[in-house]
C-alpha cells in the first residue's frame, strides 16, 4: 500500500486539490472560491518569505 501511494503520490495531492476546488465552487460559487485561491497565495507567499528571511525566527529567540 506504500509503495502505491509513494509511487502515484503527485497525481493522488493532484486529484485531492481538483476535488476541493470542484466542493468550493459548487458550495460557495466561482468568484467566492477566487476570492478564497487570491488570498491563500497571498498567506502562502507571505509564510515563504518569513521563512526565508527569518523574521519570526530573530524575534521569538
Amino acid at each position: 500500500m506504500t509503495e502505491l501511494i509513494k509511487a502515484y503520490f503527485w497525481p493522488l495531492i493532484g486529484g485531492i486539490i481538483g476535488l476541493l476546488l470542484a466542493v468550493l465552487i459548487i458550495t460557495f460559487g466561482f468568484l467566492k472560491t477566487l476570492f478564497v485561491l487570491i488570498f491563500m497565495v497571498i498567506g502562502i507567499t507571505a509564510g515563504y518569505y518569513i521563512q526565508k528571511t527569518g523574521i519570526l525566527t530573530n524575534v521569538f529567540k
